[in-house]
């Protein structure tokens, strides 16, 4: 008898290789609700655990940049959720899911400042955007190993702005930490793929 995995348990199960911290369950509870494909929620998982990665190192290299790793946690955790309306967007591209995620997490109780990641994950070069979001569009891309030069760039800055120090010097210590988190990412795409696109 073979298991067949449960968004509950794409979400929560202990994992192995490779290790990934679970998702809240508060999330896991809505993904479960709300019939989230079990690729996206893989997804999800694998962008949530680079999300607390990246937020956890930003707060021990650069205390003085105000950052809330609840909402980045959140946010990392939910982004995609509008790929539950629109799957063709899991295995290609599209952006019909970043509104859809918004409203749909609005309709299901979530406050406007936490369902806002939805919307702005793929927007971060909008001016006036927060840390938090481009923390969440950070983990979005490099928890595969993509790297996107102006999006790091904008971090970089927040980085040098809060902490005083040089913005070369924060850019190569921003890049020597992305470099090692991109070192996990044939095992999390791996992980990922190993779940079907439709449930």
């Amino acid at each position: 008898m073979t298991f067949t995995p449960t968004v509950l348990s794409i979400a929560l199960d202990e994992t192995s290789d490779p290790v990934l911290r679970p998702l809240p369950g508060e999330v896991a509870a809505l993904l479960d609700e709300v019939g989230a494909p079990p690729r996206l929620v893989a997804h999800l998982r694998a962008v949530h655990d680079v999300a607390g990665r990246l937020v956890d190192w930003v707060g021990r290299h650069c205390p003085a940049l105000a950052v809330d790793r609840e909402a980045v946690l959140f946010g990392a955790a939910t982004h995609d959720i509008g790929k539950t309306l629109h799957p063709d967007e899991l295995s290609g591209p599209g952006a019909r899911h970043e509104a859809a995620g918004r409203e749909l997490l609005l309709a299901h109780g979530v406050r406007p400042e936490a369902a806002r990641f939805a919307g702005t994950h793929a927007s971060w070069g909008t001016p006036g955007v927060a840390v938090e979001d481009l923390l969440v569009s950070l983990a979005d891309k490099v928890w595969k190993n993509k790297r996107v030069a102006d999006l790091e760039d904008l971090v970089v800055a927040e980085l040098s702005r809060a902490g005083g120090r040089p913005v070369w010097q924060e850019f190569l210590d921003l890049d020597e930490f992305l470099t090692g988190l991109g070192e996990g990412a044939d095992l999390r795409l791996a992980w990922q793929a190993a779940h079907p696109v439709h449930g």
